[in-house]
């Protein structure tokens, strides 16, 4: 019954938008959007590749496929509003535990992509930085030698940043920066009574972003959690999820997190 209502929501889609009627929407929305008042930076969490793929009857491969061609038109969608960041939530720590066929399929894609943006013309054209963060160590050489090569191609970059979490996991970051912290206490480089939000805040992947917390975290798929991702950072993130899968991720949808981040009042704390 799922997969039916499902299939009549595609069909729906493709109605309303042979019709034009998501594109003037789309523009209602863009006018309600206020410039001045944009997240600077935005999390991803990129959820229902692979509910999208049963949707359409195919291989799991196929949902994440189809999820990797959607990140290629959100990034533009946010570079194009004035966004400065955004960090997508490729493949978490948790993900190993998948079915080795899945994931073999999945490094073999986020190989191909780090390559493909790397040489993207519209990638220098706009000056985008590509950065992953995560215990790198634990991909393959092939998938950590493809980052590299999208880092060190884009490593003078500052107009807008791309920042994929990939072998990532929130509460394992912070452990990685408690450990960098504690080799420097026993090597006397600093004092226990150091020790405070700024000092692991500069342990942390994110450090040498510009605005390395999230001021909005999207999630798809209509699950409403956060997934071990960025839980450092999104101490005072604003939440919003759409149910929505994610390749199936539209213009709309985006805009109306963004309108929705900016009816909120953000007083963290105050």
């Amino acid at each position: 019954m799922k997969k039916f209502l499902k299939k009549i929501f595609l069909k729906t889609l493709n109605a309303l938008e042979n019709y034009g009627i998501l594109k003037i929407y789309e523009k209602i929305l863009e006018m309600q959007i206020d410039k001045n008042n944009l997240p600077r930076h935005v999390g991803i969490i990129m959820d229902g590749n692979r509910r999208t793929a049963e949707i359409f009857g195919k291989e799991r491969y196929y949902g994440h496929y189809l999820g990797a061609k959607k990140v290629k038109e959100v990034l533009k969608w946010a570079k194009d509003l004035g966004i400065k960041i955004v960090t997508l939530y490729a493949f978490s720590l948790e993900n190993f535990k998948r079915p080795k066929e899945e994931i073999e399929k999945l490094m073999e894609l986020f190989e191909n992509k780090f390559y493909e943006i790397a040489d993207d013309e519209e990638i220098h054209k706009n000056k985008v930085r590509i950065l992953a963060i995560g215990r790198r160590h634990l991909l393959p050489e092939n998938v950590r030698k493809a980052i590299d090569y999208a880092e060190s191609k884009t490593k003078n970059y500052n107009n807008f940043y791309v920042v994929v979490a990939i072998a990532y996991g929130g509460q394992q970051e912070i452990i990685d920066a408690v450990k960098k912290i504690a080799y420097k206490v026993k090597n006397g480089e600093i004092n226990p009574e150091d020790i405070d939000k700024d000092l692991i805040d500069k342990h942390l992947y994110t450090a040498n972003l510009p605005f390395p917390n999230p001021d909005l975290i999207i999630r798809t798929s209509g699950e409403e959690r956060i997934s071990n991702f960025l839980i450092w950072q999104s101490s005072y993130s604003e939440l919003y999820f759409c149910d929505i899968y994610w390749p199936l991720f539209r213009k709309v949808d985006f805009l109306r997190a963004i309108r929705e981040y900016q009816k909120r009042e953000r007083r963290f704390g105050k």
